[in-house]
């Protein structure tokens, strides 16, 4: 449970960061937390987590892809 509250409150900066206009690499760096943090909770509670694992899976290809890619096709968010 403590894994899931930190994913909750990872996604919650992340947002906040957002509204401010967090420069692009601040919101990377939560981004990539972020996915640490899932890979967590997935971990620790496995039951019925298939579209998590599958949402993990497409954030680390996205978080591959090079930052000129990206800009290409309009950024992560």
């Amino acid at each position: 449970m403590d894994e899931a509250r930190a994913v909750i409150r990872r996604l919650e900066r992340i947002e906040a960061l957002d509204r401010d206009a967090a420069p692009a690499d601040v919101l990377l760096a939560e981004v990539r937390a972020l996915l640490r943090e899932a890979e967590a909770w997935v971990r620790v509670e496995p039951a019925g987590t298939g579209s998590a694992q599958d949402a993990l899976e497409r954030c680390r290809n996205a978080l591959r892809v090079p930052d000129c890619a990206q800009s290409a096709v309009g950024g992560l968010w």
